[in-house]
């Protein structure tokens, strides 16, 4: 569990609470370090690679306390196992993305396809696809496993998606939304559907906490893009401005557009995946700040969170549905 987040909650949820949870995180660690182990070197290395750039175990996490915001006395080791799955699924897509956009570090560490190459890279992360699936199948239910396929299959087909747009400067914003829906929230979505089944929930119940997860994972993706143009590089272990480098039209620049004259909007469009230099993306990072394109973006994702506390209000009140209430504003403020 990232460490900003715990501080985030340690005075809001009981002792007991923290305790359950950081007891998750322990075994959740130890899963994953059993089921990323393989006898191939190349396997190993970007599972390692992938391991050790860190994370916040986001989706895992969800998982847990969405089955104990409904079942207190739920599974844990279920919830573990299942957790493991999910966070094995998104280091096999980290793995993909890193391949896709040419990357040489995530989170400031050198990444996998940098260090043992493309082709190797891809099978490793099929191969902790693979593994996650048998994991799921271990939990014993076939709900869960359709839940996740699903959204699987949504996150590919939103990747082939953003793929398709790249370079596309005039990407409109129900456009980039749906891209959105399919390759961050579907996913996070189903990590509190994946919650709600271990729990038992009821149907109300599930469709509160699916609401919940697809609001926050679209929240994530929008204060991730943000950070994007205005975080530290120190801090997202990245360049400035990548998604306007690489041709990726996000939703700071699709609010920056109508801001814009004509001089500038040509100036923008022939600058976009074209070899920017650092001082005009510092430049169209100023006018993002100056004309509110990124107080309208985190508008937007504060939207988003204001919809997930509603779909909250449909679970019974416990410290559990306090700590996702915490996530929510977590999601929008991180630093990195």
């Amino acid at each position: 569990m990232s460490a900003e987040l715990f501080a985030r909650v340690k005075d809001s949820v009981p002792d007991e609470v923290l305790a359950d949870m950081a007891m998750g995180a322990v075994r959740l660690e130890e899963i994953l370090k059993e089921e990323t182990a393989s006898d191939s070197e190349l396997v190993q290395e970007a599972c390692r690679l992938t391991l050790n750039a860190g994370g916040k175990r986001l989706r895992p996490m969800l998982a847990l306390l969405a089955m104990l915001a409904i079942n207190p006395n739920g599974d844990k080791e279920k919830a573990a196992k299942a957790g493991a799955a999910l966070e094995m699924i998104h280091m096999a897509t980290l793995i993909h993305d890193d391949v896709i956009d040419e990357a040489d570090t995530r989170r400031g560490q050198p990444t996998a396809s940098a260090t043992i190459g493309s082709t190797a890279s891809i099978l490793a992360g099929d191969v902790l696809l693979s593994r996650a699936m048998r994991l799921l199948a271990e939990v014993g239910s076939i709900e869960i496993i359709l839940a996740v396929s699903r959204s699987v299959a949504e996150m590919a087909e939103g990747e082939v998606q953003e793929v398709a747009v790249r370079g596309q400067f005039d990407l409109d914003e129900e456009g980039h939304l749906r891209i959105l829906h399919l390759k961050t929230a579907s996913f996070i979505e189903a990590c509190c559907i994946t919650g709600a089944i271990l729990a038992g929930a009821d149907s109300s119940q599930t469709a509160c906490l699916a609401r919940y997860g697809r609001e926050i994972g679209l929240a994530f993706q929008i204060a991730d893009d943000l950070l994007d143009y205005r975080g530290s590089s120190k801090k997202t272990g990245k360049s400035r401005a990548t998604d306007f480098r690489e041709g990726c039209a996000t939703l700071p620049l699709i609010r920056l557009k109508s801001t814009l004259t004509e001089e500038e909007l040509t100036f923008a469009r022939g600058k976009f995946g074209n070899g920017v230099t650092d001082a005009e993306i510092e430049m169209i990072c100023g006018w993002m700040e100056d004309r509110g394109a990124y107080n309208a973006a985190a508008e937007d994702a504060e939207a988003c969170i204001e919809r997930a506390m509603d779909a909250l209000s449909g679970i019974p009140e416990s410290p559990f549905r306090t700590f996702l209430s915490s996530v929510s504003s977590f999601v929008v403020t991180r630093e990195s």
